[in-house]
């Protein structure tokens, strides 16, 4: 079994991946992988599957992926990838500094890529809400980055003296009939819009008025339950990305094997 990291700005969301899937996803405050309790936490969540053959880690807070990497590289047989344009296999990138691309968009597009071929998008909705794209002949191109859902209704609670701050939720109506619901109104109709639009101009962009579309993060089944521009919703696509990077870089075949009971 394989570790799945994906280090959040918030979360980092952990999964156990095999040959065929991810399983056993939990979340947990970044700040437990910063502060070295990361292997406390795995012996609580994973008790019965230590040890680990390896572990496969996207990140974009640079300063946990160095506690990560400690950890990981005591708790497991195989020392841990971490996915970065040097490490990626089974896509090609056509972008000018591969260095620049998050690993995490890295990890969606390969997963959408493996599951859907080419062309295909990605949208992502975490703090911001963003679009990757694999173009026809299988390469990452590049993308589209917005300001997340709740990063947008917080600026306007934070920047203004009568806004709440609100949950996001479905919209009774598409008539703000108090405060909060004119809030809601505007993310999540408007969020549905944009993404509309941009699906629409990278649909005349790649010509290919057939694309698939995979939704990801904390609102993607929400915002996609009224987009018929959506093909699927993955809301594990990020772990997903790194399993299938793990299995390129070992196949199961060639993994070693556990000890046999004598």
């Amino acid at each position: 079994m394989t570790l799945l990291l994906d280090i959040g700005n918030t979360h980092a969301h952990l999964g156990l991946g095999n040959a065929s899937r991810v399983r056993k996803t939990h979340d947990i405050p970044t700040g437990d992988v910063l502060s070295g309790r990361l292997p406390r936490q795995l012996a609580r969540l994973y008790p019965k599957h230590a040890p680990l053959d390896g572990a496969a880690v996207a990140s974009v807070v640079p300063m946990a992926t160095s506690p990560a990497l400690r950890a990981l590289r005591r708790l497991c047989k195989t020392p841990p990838i971490v996915l970065s344009p040097s490490t990626l296999q089974g896509l090609a990138i056509d972008y000018p500094r591969p260095s620049s691309i998050g690993q995490d968009r890295l990890a969606n597009a390969l997963a959408a890529f493996t599951r859907f071929a080419a062309p295909v998008v990605v949208v992502d909705f975490g703090t911001a809400v963003t679009f990757d794209v694999v173009s026809p002949s299988g390469a990452y191109v590049g993308g589209v980055i917005a300001p997340g859902l709740a990063a947008m209704t917080d600026y306007l609670h934070e920047k203004t003296a009568l806004l709440p701050r609100i949950r996001i939720s479905e919209p009774r109506s598409p008539i703000g009939r108090s405060t909060r619901h004119a809030m809601l109104v505007g993310a999540v109709h408007g969020y549905r819009g944009l993404v509309r639009q941009i699906v629409a101009d990278l649909k005349s962009e790649l010509r290919h008025p057939a694309l698939p579309v995979v939704a990801t993060g904390g609102y993607a089944a929400l915002i996609a339950r009224r987009l018929p521009e959506i093909s699927a919703v993955a809301p594990h696509l990020t772990l997903e990305g790194l399993r299938i990077l793990w299995n390129l870089h070992h196949p199961p075949a060639s993994r070693p094997s556990l000890p046999k009971n004598p």
